[in-house]
């Protein structure tokens, strides 16, 4: 039984989606890289806590982790194969630490290395040129800011380290194309390419709508009345915003070029969508100060909501 990932974020196998993604967020706020600077143990538990989270949080890939485990990962793994080979060793043949290879398995059972084409007088005669080699596929998880601003990763291809430039802005489901680094070619063909899928993190604090960053700033209800200058988060470093006065909550403020900057196109903003907050009145007597407050308010405030009057 495949645990692990379960430990991580601290569910049960039997948790639905609302549960692991609630345990998630959880966690990645505690851990996260710009709450825990410096600390080289909480980092390795942010990027534990997202690869966890890449394979739970999705419906076919935590399909095949309960049935595999991490294998279901690893690059190239098909899950047909897999349960070939399951099968096979099941029935007491030999699995590959005695050195047998899938694919000489695969040949046995179903008559051919690599499809039909070629065995069996099904491909044809003459000698055939050399092929380019097989494109690669695999799977990279990005954390939210990584994604957004860019930058290197490294990554295992075939027994070798093949060094990945994230260009800034790349989305989440997108794919990014390496030239060369697929499967080498024979007799000197070209290299297939290696097709990387991105997958991107949540983050704490950002989200994202396209190019524009998305933040929600809690204020007070007297920055909200008064007006304030606050202190609001970048990904290039904290800056002060004003909010106006007689602001509401769900009113958005812009930052204007702040959000997500990719090459040959103008940067988005950082929407800042303002939340009233109001205080903690447990046990204190502030019946005053609510009279007040509601003595400010200028007709109904449901008003709209009744809609127009009938006959």
């Amino acid at each position: 039984m495949h645990t692990r990932y379960y430990e991580i974020l601290g569910v049960p196998r039997t948790a639905d989606d609302k549960e692991i993604k609630k345990a998630f967020r959880k966690l990645a706020q505690q851990f996260h890289p710009d709450r825990n600077q410096g600390d080289e143990a909480a980092e390795a538990r942010f990027k534990e806590v997202n690869r966890a989270y890449d394979v739970l949080g999705d419906p076919d890939k935590r399909k095949l982790y309960d049935e595999f485990g991490e294998d279901a990962e690893k690059l190239g793994f098909d899950a047909d194969k897999a349960r070939a080979y399951r099968q096979w060793t099941s029935q007491g043949n030999p699995g590959f630490d005695q050195g047998v290879d899938l694919d000489d398995i695969l040949s046995q059972m179903f008559g051919g290395r690599g499809g039909f084409g070629g065995f069996g007088g099904f491909g044809g005669g003459g000698p055939r040129p050399p092929r380019r080699g097989r494109d690669v596929r695999a799977e990279m998880t990005l954390d939210f800011r990584t994604a957004v601003r860019g930058g290197e990763r490294t990554i295992g291809i075939d027994g070798r380290n093949v060094t990945v430039r994230i260009p800034p802005g790349v989305t989440d489901g997108g794919t990014l194309r390496l030239r060369g680094q697929g499967i080498e070619g024979g007799k000197g063909a070209p290299a297939g390419d290696l097709l990387l899928t991105i997958h991107v993190a949540a983050d704490p604090v950002f989200g994202r709508e396209g190019d524009d960053l998305l933040l929600t700033l809690p204020v007070t209800v007297g920055e909200a009345l008064r007006g304030a200058s606050v202190e609001v988060p970048t990904l290039t470093g904290a800056v002060k915003l004003r909010v106006p006065p007689d602001s509401q909550s769900g009113q958005v403020l812009r930052l204007r070029g702040k959000g997500v900057a990719r090459k040959g196109r103008p940067a988005g903003d950082l929407r800042v969508r303002l939340e009233v907050r109001l205080p903690e009145v447990r046990g204190r007597d502030v019946g005053e100060a609510l009279d007040a407050l509601e003595a400010l308010y200028d007709g109904d405030v449901r008003e709209a909501l009744r809609g127009p009057a009938t006959a």
